[in-house]
C-alpha cells in the first residue's frame, strides 16, 4: 500500500489522546502520505493528556479543504474544544461535503455532531457519547471500525489498527 500521492490533516487542541493522534499520524506517513498537523490558531504546540507535545504545521484558517485528501480527529478532550472553533468544524463539514476521508476516533465524533454531518449515518464512538450521535440522526453500533462512505469512525485505542488500515484502504481505493 501506498499513499504518497495523499495529503492528510491530523487536527489538534490540548487534552489530545496520545495513542488516536500519533497512532495515525506515524501510520499515514509509514505509507507515504503527507501528514500536515493542523490546529485552531490558538496555540504552536498542543498537549496530550499525559503532557506530550505536538506541534502545529499550520492553523485551520490557513488551509484549504482542496488541498487534503483525509482529515483525522483524535480522541480525548481535544474535541470538546476543537468543536468550539467555527473554522475547525467548517473545515470538517466541507471535507465531509467534498467527499474526503473523515476520520474520528473516541470522543471525536463530537466534533461531527457540531458539523451536523451524522445524520443518516452509521457511527461508532466512545459509549459515553453515543446518545449524541444518536441524537443527531446517526445509527450507532458498537464495532472496531465503521465506515459509511467517507466517514470512517471508531471507538476506543485498542481500535486504532482497524481504523487505519480502514482509512489507509479507503484513501488507495480512491485513487485507483
Amino acid at each position: 500500500m501506498s499513499l504518497k500521492s495523499r495529503v492528510v490533516a491530523v487536527l489538534a487542541e490540548n487534552g489530545y489522546e496520545d495513542l488516536e493522534l500519533w497512532y495515525p499520524l506515524l501510520r499515514m506517513r509509514e505509507e507515504g502520505a503527507e501528514v500536515v498537523v493542523v490546529g485552531p490558531g490558538t496555540s504552536d504546540v498542543y498537549l496530550s493528556k499525559h503532557g506530550y507535545e505536538v506541534k502545529v504545521d499550520k492553523n485551520v484558517e490557513e488551509i484549504d479543504v482542496k488541498d487534503f485528501d483525509a482529515v483525522l480527529i483524535p480522541g480525548g478532550t481535544a474535541p470538546d474544544r476543537l468543536r468550539r472553533y467555527p473554522p475547525v468544524v467548517n473545515f470538517v463539514r466541507e471535507a465531509f461535503k467534498q467527499g474526503k476521508v473523515v476520520g474520528a476516533i473516541c470522543h471525536a465524533a463530537s466534533v461531527l455532531v457540531s458539523a451536523k454531518i451524522l445524520k443518516d449515518r452509521t457511527v461508532t464512538c466512545f459509549m459515553s457519547i453515543k446518545d449524541d450521535v444518536e441524537n443527531a440522526g446517526a445509527t450507532y453500533v458498537d464495532q472496531e471500525v465503521v465506515r459509511d462512505g467517507n466517514l470512517i469512525t471508531s471507538r476506543v485505542p485498542k481500535d486504532l489498527p482497524a481504523f487505519c488500515l480502514e482509512i489507509i484502504s479507503t484513501l488507495i481505493e480512491e485513487e485507483q
